[in-house]
């Protein structure tokens, strides 16, 4: 019995079942004290391994993604900002807009909340086991600047194309170059029709050709973003203006 019972703890260990190495001996003495059948003890108990194997591989995820932060939907204050629609942002959070390769745009102008609500989405996306990644527009360009260098760029293109939702922030904030542009294009039309992209901006679409310094090239980024795309156009007071005049207050 003694050797069985170090054997069964050395496979245990080896296969990482480590729930149910945990308790193994409550395990054992449920099965002598006839409390359930092996069955259903091993049902009982695989439950539980799955269940935090399920709960690592979501914190995985999130981890992966990358999110600047952890706000929620729920951490949002919808009362402060009445033009966004509540139940449009939980109609996002439902994923479907995922499940149908559709974008989602966030226009507003800086501190309204738009990486907030990106962020949110793209928190519920991972939790669902979606693949996500949030990346800063400029620190995307650099990235692909960087890999066009190196000969690696149709590798990089595919890294950021594999996320079924790629979240890019504050396009706008920065000029971007014609070269840097055509980069920036590749990739949105390697995701076009395939993946859905949530991305922020404070800039209207009618001067996206001078933060591409290329018409014609903003024009084809715009039409493969918009053209399966929800636009969530914020018009409100920054929170960062709001949180600094409650700390006057104070």
């Amino acid at each position: 019995m003694n050797s069985s019972y170090q054997q069964l703890v050395k496979n245990l260990d080896y296969l990482k079942l480590k729930k149910m190495r945990e308790h193994l001996d409550e395990i054992i003495d449920t099965a002598m004290s006839n409390q359930q059948s092996f069955v259903e003890i091993l049902v009982r108990w695989t439950n539980h391994e799955i269940d935090m194997r399920e709960k690592n591989m979501i914190k995985s995820m999130v981890k992966v993604a990358a999110f600047p932060h952890l706000k929620e939907v729920k951490d949002f204050d919808f009362s402060f900002q009445p033009s966004v629609n509540k139940q449009q942002i939980l109609d996002f959070i439902s994923l479907r807009f995922i499940n149908e390769n559709e974008n989602i745009v966030f226009l507003g102008p800086s501190g309204v909340g738009k990486t907030h609500l990106s962020t949110s989405i793209g928190i519920v996306a991972a939790r669902n086991r979606v693949s996500t990644y949030f990346i800063k527009c400029h620190e995307l360009i650099q990235q692909l600047k960087k890999a066009k260098i190196e000969n690696r760029l149709e590798a990089r293109l595919k890294h950021y194309k594999k996320y079924k939702l790629l979240i890019i922030d504050e396009i706008g904030y920065l000029p971007i170059d014609p070269e840097d542009a055509k980069l920036f294009f590749q990739l949105i039309d390697l995701r076009y029709e395939k993946r859905s992209t949530i991305l922020t901006t404070n800039v209207s679409f009618k001067s996206w050709d001078e933060v591409f310094q290329d018409s014609k090239l903003a024009n084809a980024i715009l039409d493969r973003i918009l053209h399966h795309a929800t636009v969530v156009n914020i018009i409100g007071k920054s929170y960062r203006i709001k949180n600094h005049f409650e700390q006057e207050d104070e």
